[in-house]
């Protein structure tokens, strides 16, 4: 058996945490698409197409992963950005076995994989398909069911048009002649591969698992929330420490946690799992964070961060609070790509990307969105998004008399 991960797209609505693919952030001290190679090596596939392009650094964060879980990672360039099924084709000579195709950030792997080899050993399909229930059927390939088989997949159909709730997860089991169904299309273009899997449909043999645990797909900075929450919340999960860490006193632990390499933590802290923190992160005294993922290298002074992810090297001046709840309690909504966006969360505070700093007395609002290289000035409250390499002040005037 063989797989095909998907790390290809520019990650754009993940902003502001898009500077490497989106699959490269950091959770439990490894890369997110560390954890989808290992849950396949879980299920016995060691042989791994990784498709990236030209502008991420995949190869490089991975170089140990290879030989930390025995597997070979063979890399593809897709040069444009051409659509999932040209992603794929990249990998068409690579591939000489049954094979998966899943996306990088896909923790649920180890289990779904399990699911399709047992259902593949006992019937023998060419083709296994994996869904899943939404509520917004738009946004997705939405399968379209007879008597429990798929018969087709209906790509974002028009509100209220929908075949049914059933999105596809976007995790497939396919035979490697796929790709001559997909080489003999009539037309390419971005979405062509959901076409070539209509034809496949038609002519193989497949079968359908719906997956009731389902972790929404990243696509925005707020969805690593709950990626990170369910990765903490594990039975096998169990507090990290790590050995050169440092705790000052009276630190509160409340849930889980996960403290890397070289971290200090101020006296008087409190730690409301889940909390990821990477390696190198800092805090002062007197600091509460709560259901938030801090990447590497970066240094908190002292107030309160909530439901939230942070960048790397970030650098939170004295009395820095994040508002991460509406007054009125409804939905938070964040503005991506110039639309607003229902994030689906009554908790999310902000995202803030790599080597931004933030003066004493800041505070934000919830679901705003910060670039990298930014500077917020002191006493500023940040209501609007914040866009890369921008200095924000908040405007003062002082009268002496």
């Amino acid at each position: 058996m063989q797989a095909v991960i998907l790390a290809a797209g520019e990650s754009s609505r993940f902003w502001p945490l898009n500077q490497k693919h989106k699959s490269q952030i950091k959770i439990l001290g490894k890369p997110l698409i560390y954890w989808t190679i290992k849950g396949l090596k879980e299920n016995g596939v060691k042989d791994i197409a990784i498709v990236t392009n030209s502008n991420f650094s995949l190869k490089e964060d991975l170089e140990t992963a290879s030989r930390d879980l025995n597997v070979n990672l063979t890399f593809f360039i897709q040069e444009k950005p051409l659509g999932t099924g040209n992603a794929i084709f990249q990998a068409k000579d690579f591939i000489k076995e049954p094979f998966f195709i899943v996306w990088a950030s896909e923790i649920s792997i180890k289990d779904i994989a399990e699911e399709i080899l047992t259902k593949y050993q006992a019937t023998h399909p060419q083709m296994v398909l994996v869904g899943a229930e939404t509520t917004t059927p738009w946004d997705y390939g939405i399968f379209k069911l007879e008597e429990g088989r798929v018969v087709e997949i209906v790509e974002n159909p028009d509100p209220g048009k929908e075949p049914s709730k059933i999105k596809t997860k976007g995790i497939y089991f396919l035979e490697p002649d796929f790709f001559n169904y997909y080489q003999n299309l009539p037309k390419h273009h971005e979405a062509d591969f959901i076409d070539a899997l209509n034809i496949y449909l038609k002519e193989k043999k497949a079968e359908f698992i719906f997956w009731r645990k389902d972790i929404p797909s990243l696509k925005y900075p707020w969805d690593i929330l709950l990626i990170s929450k369910t990765m903490l919340e594990t039975e096998s999960f169990q507090n990290y420490i790590a050995p050169s860490a440092i705790l000052g006193e009276n630190v509160i632990i409340k849930g889980k946690v996960y403290i890397g390499e070289n971290c200090q933590i101020g006296d008087n802290n409190v730690l409301r799992g889940p909390v990821n923190l990477e390696n190198n992160v800092k805090t002062g005294a007197f600091f509460e964070i709560k259901n938030s993922i801090v990447q590497e290298g970066t240094h908190f002074h002292s107030g309160y961060v909530g439901d939230s992810i942070i960048g790397k090297n970030c650098r939170f001046g004295a009395g820095f609070i994040t508002a991460n709840r509406r007054i009125d309690r409804g939905n938070i909504k964040s503005i991506v790509k110039g639309k607003k966006i229902d994030t689906g969360l009554d908790y999310f505070g902000i995202a803030v990307g790599n080597d931004t700093s933030v003066g004493i007395s800041v505070s934000t609002m919830p679901g705003i969105l910060i670039g990298s290289d930014c500077v917020v000035g002191p006493g500023t409250i940040v209501a609007q998004n914040v866009k890369d390499k921008t200095t924000f002040f908040a405007k003062s005037s002082n009268v002496q008399k």
